[in-house]
């Protein structure tokens, strides 16, 4: 027994010796997030990001000012969810569910981790609201406009047509910008910005390779080098600027954080990752509806929304600067869109804001650039209204 425990102690210590030398060698040559991605992700249970895992970094309060809570419908919850509503949200894990009929709170549902206080990733929904503070950072002449270059900011940006490269080529995802999409690949460069604890570095050894301004491609690449060019331009972090211009004059009910890279002078994960609540995102959708009037103060010009809320590209109806595009049944419908299924949806038509956060997205494929539950969702909430 005893040479049977000393073997076992012995393959023990050379596991743990290898498994040091192992991380060790991922320091040396870089690629040391990946254990920070292995211990955040894998070791929780999970494949991917999550809607909780704010909790594992560093992060910037957005503090909130006098809070305006939304008014409620006298009609609230009084009709019950459809069938097909209840087993989508059940398939895909919906954590909220709310419909916004007028400027009142009709409908509104929370499930497994969900309230209305719950905090949740926002994922790339945080990109429409970056867009929004370029948006403001031009109204406040932070920024002449959206054809300013971005080498006048950060002069270090590098490749063949970096000098070309605008604020408005990054909101609209047309930089031309050499970063590719992955959101699963271990060492690919999203999986990089998530995990390293210097995103600055990573986006600027990456060049401008391809003329910008040509067409749409989705990167989120683009979102965090726009978030640098705001640094600069407004002297301010942006969880700062966020929060002066649209979290306090729009009375959010809570503060919210924002995913840093590092702690101290970090930069906010500016592709992702603000935690906050389904009502407070809706608000976003409540300031795009009203073209950028609050109470009766212009937050952000109507100008810029317009400019936001339609294509730039023909050939991409899909996309506008910062918002996801659809004209699904002839009407003109913009949502701000987070991974695994993150919805602020606006209907200018009908009145209607939907908010939807979960686990889980619908199907995505490759002819439609909507997933299917965006339809569902919209739908369903429609038959629901027509009940009241």
């Amino acid at each position: 027994m005893k040479k049977i425990f000393k073997i076992l102690l012995k393959i023990i210590k050379w596991f743990v010796i290898i498994l040091a030398i192992i991380i060790a060698l991922l320091y040396i040559f870089g690629y040391g997030y990946l254990v920070r991605g292995v211990r955040v992700t894998y070791l929780t249970g999970h494949k991917t990001a999550f809607l909780e895992d704010y909790e594992y970094f560093d992060n910037r309060t957005i503090e909130k000012g006098t809070a305006q809570p939304w008014k409620i419908s006298k009609g609230y919850n009084k009709v019950p969810t459809t069938e097909k509503l209840n087993q989508t949200n059940k398939d895909l894990g919906t954590t909220s569910f709310l419909i916004i009929k007028g400027d009142s709170i009709w409908h509104e549902s929370y499930y497994d981790i969900g309230s209305e206080t719950a905090m949740t990733n926002s994922f790339s929904m945080a990109k429409s609201i970056v867009s929004s503070a370029l948006g403001k950072a031009i109204d406040l002449k932070m920024i002449p406009n959206l054809d300013a270059k971005v080498i006048d900011y950060l002069p270090e940006l590098k490749g063949q047509y970096a000098k070309d490269l605008t604020v408005g080529d990054l909101s609209s995802m047309a930089s031309g910008h050499s970063w590719v999409e992955d959101y699963y690949g271990p060492t690919s460069l999203t999986s990089q910005a998530y995990f390293k604890k210097d995103i600055r570095e990573l986006i600027l050894s990456l060049g401008v390779d391809k003329k910008p301004g040509q067409k749409f491609i989705y990167q989120s690449g683009d979102t965090q080098l726009l978030a640098m060019v705001l640094e600069k331009a407004t002297n301010m972090k942006l969880s700062d600027f966020v929060s002066k211009y649209f979290w306090q004059p729009m009375g959010m009910e809570q503060d919210a954080l924002w995913q840093l890279d590092h702690e101290g002078d970090g930069i906010e994960k500016a592709y992702c990752c603000i935690a906050s609540n389904a009502r407070d995102f809706a608000k976003f959708g409540k300031l795009y509806k009203q073209n950028g009037n609050w109470n009766g103060e212009q937050i952000l010009s109507e100008e810029f929304i317009q400019k936001s809320i339609n294509p730039r590209f023909t050939e991409s109806p899909q996309y506008g600067y910062g918002w996801w595009l659809s004209n699904y049944q002839n009407k003109q419908i913009y949502y701000m869109r987070g991974h695994l299924g993150q919805f602020v949806i606006v209907i200018p038509e009908d009145d209607l804001i939907i908010v939807r956060l979960g686990h889980l997205k619908g199907l995505q494929t490759k002819t439609d650039p909507h997933s299917e539950d965006l339809y569902i969702y919209i739908d369903e909430a429609q038959k629901m209204i027509k009940q009241k």
